[in-house]
């Protein structure tokens, strides 16, 4: 069913070869065993297998080329260690949205769902959420999660490390069994040793190569071995062309490979794996389309957001918070900041000329209002870092998981987009609407609420290209908190920037465009003739920074969609 030769794998910078011109071959309908020493390139071959990592060779999956991991969606699954899946959701939460984004019609998802429920052995904790399972609930979970497009072959890479005995052997009775009733073939990398005779056939790795396939009989003549458990002392005996030789010359003796269909030994009684004839291929479902898929991650996503109270908390204390601060700064100057928003006449302007201690006064006034402009302005950047420097970077690994099983890459980046918006649509309005209501800011309120929307807006959607682009949320959150903290000087509005350097910095300044336009808007009153008492520089007007702002949006839309694109296995 699934073959591949001479795969060779190395890293990025081709000084390190991870895979040595791997071959194999493994059995259909069966349980395949790979092992070797840690760091050998068991799981470096799986991946090369899947198209995850970049190789050279070639590898099949029932007799046609496997070119991109996109060929084998619905023919493969991959089962990781550690259970990939949304640790607030419930056991069948998760099941029922991996079905939502997989299959399309109504009553195969809910069929499915009972299925693999009973199947995993889960029906009974289906209301748990994924944070609070054990150890081997995880495994099981993480195996449900492939069976939702009930592929003929998975792949488990240590489903069974760090369980305890029992745990451990319920888990491979479990794939003995979907081997057996639903003719299934398994690829398992696995340490324990002692386990092996639980397996059809065994792949050796050693050094980033293939050095022998068979049954554990032949295992232990090959190697000279009374049992599997001096398997890795023996291979350590020699280099690895010793191996890659002998293997050689044990399989140019070996007559043509004929697939048979081998026996396991479990309770005492020999079992016999599914004949070809029985093997059951994936029951054909139709796929969503990628606006169901969108649909989908948008309604799960934000039953997430609900359910993790840290960061809802987190998120609520700097909407309604960060405006807070703003009227408390404001607080002394609010009887000023009125006097001063009505509209201009000349006799007033007249009379404000002749007056030196108003035109003071009106100067502290506007450089109170300038202040608090931009004061809102940084805090709504620093609202968009929050918003999306770790929504994609966190769960990087869930998303290359079900991109393997058939999740587009448009769907994904548009609801991801689609929520921070969201978000950031709210966290502009309410600080427009709160601070303009108390403090009475002149100007039009369309205006001011597009320009405080789009900073807000502009700097979530560039953090969350920096989240799709790095591969920590560690990293993308210091990035963003870096780009944020270079908002205020580079801006060239508190601190002079050198004239050379004004257009060079400003273009990718969130915070200038925010405040220029939302100062330029009040163009008819007089803040604006006491800001330009003390102040001739050019300053865009709202149609021009709503333009940049667009654009630093649209920059920051790309990224994301550059970076979800992009395969980032960690």
């Amino acid at each position: 069913m699934i073959h591949c030769r001479d795969l060779t794998v190395t890293t990025p910078d081709g000084k390190t070869t991870l895979l040595r011109g791997a071959s194999a071959e493994f059995l259909p309908g069966a349980m395949n065993a790979v092992i070797g020493p840690s760091g050998c390139g068991k799981t470096t071959l799986m991946k090369a297998i899947l198209g995850i990592l970049p190789s050279t060779g070639e590898a099949y999956f029932g007799g046609e080329k496997i070119t991109r991991s996109e060929d084998l969606v619905g023919k493969v699954g991959f089962a990781p260690q550690f259970s990939i899946a949304q640790p607030k959701l419930t056991v069948e939460e998760s099941l029922r949205y991996a079905l939502e984004l997989y299959v399309s019609d109504a009553g195969e998802r809910t069929r499915r769902l009972e299925t693999i429920l009973q199947v995993i052995g889960l029906a009974e904790h289906r209301g748990k959420r994924i944070e609070s399972l054990s150890g081997g609930q995880l495994r099981r979970i993480g195996l449900g999660l492939e069976l939702t497009l009930d592929p003929p072959c998975l792949i488990c890479d240590e489903v069974t490390s760090g369980l305890d005995p029992l745990s451990e052997d319920q888990i491979l009775a479990l794939l003995r069994t979907l081997c057996q009733e639903r003719g299934k073939t398994f690829l398992c990398i696995i340490h324990n040793l002692a386990k092996l005779d639980c397996f059809d056939r065994i792949t050796v790795v050693y050094e980033g190569d293939v050095v022998f396939q068979g049954t554990l009989e032949e295992l232990g003549a090959f190697f000279d071995i009374p049992d599997a458990l001096h398997l890795y002392d023996r291979l350590n005996a020699h280099p690895l062309a010793h191996w890659q030789e002998k293997w050689r010359a044990a399989r140019k003796s070996q007559p043509a490979e004929q697939v048979v269909q081998p026996t396991v030994q479990a309770g005492g009684e020999k079992v016999g794996t599914a004949s070809a004839s029985q093997q059951v291929s994936p029951v054909a479902a139709s796929r969503p389309t990628h606006g169901e898929q969108f649909v989908t991650l948008l309604r799960r996503r934000f039953v997430l957001f609900f359910r993790d109270t840290g960061y809802l908390w987190l998120t609520l204390a700097i909407t309604f918070g960060f405006p807070c601060l703003v009227v408390i700064f404001a607080l002394d100057g609010l009887p000023q900041i009125q006097g001063m928003a009505l509209d201009r006449s000349v006799s007033f302007i007249d009379e404000m000329r002749q007056n030196i201690q108003f035109k003071i006064d009106a100067m502290e006034t506007a450089s109170l209002v300038t202040g608090l402009v931009m004061f809102q302005v940084i805090l709504l950047t620093l609202m968009g870092s929050n918003n999306g420097a770790r929504e994609i970077a966190a769960e990087r690994t869930l998303y290359e998981k079900e991109r393997l099983s058939g999740l587009g890459v448009v769907p994904y980046a548009l609801s991801k987009m689609a929520f921070v918006l969201l978000i950031a649509g709210f966290q502009g309005a309410w600080m427009t609407f709160f601070v303009k209501v108390i403090c009475r800011f002149p100007g039009p309120w369309l205006t001011q609420l597009a320009m405080l929307m789009l900073v807000c807006g502009s700097m979530t959607l560039v953090c969350l290209g920096f989240s799709a682009l790095c591969k920590s949320a560690e990293k993308a959150s210091l990035l963003s908190i870096y780009l944020v903290g270079f908002q205020l000087p580079l801006s060239g509005v508190v601190l002079a920037l050198p004239d050379a350097l004004v257009w060079v910095c400003r273009p990718f300044i969130n915070s200038y465009w925010g405040w220029a336009g939302y100062l330029s808007s009040m163009l008819d009153t007089r803040l604006w003739d006491a800001f330009r008492e003390n102040n001739a520089e050019w300053v865009a007007s709202p149609a021009q920074a709503i333009f940049a702002l667009v654009l630093q949006g649209a920059v920051g839309a790309a990224l994301v969609w550059w970076g979800s694109s992009r395969k980032q296995w960690q």
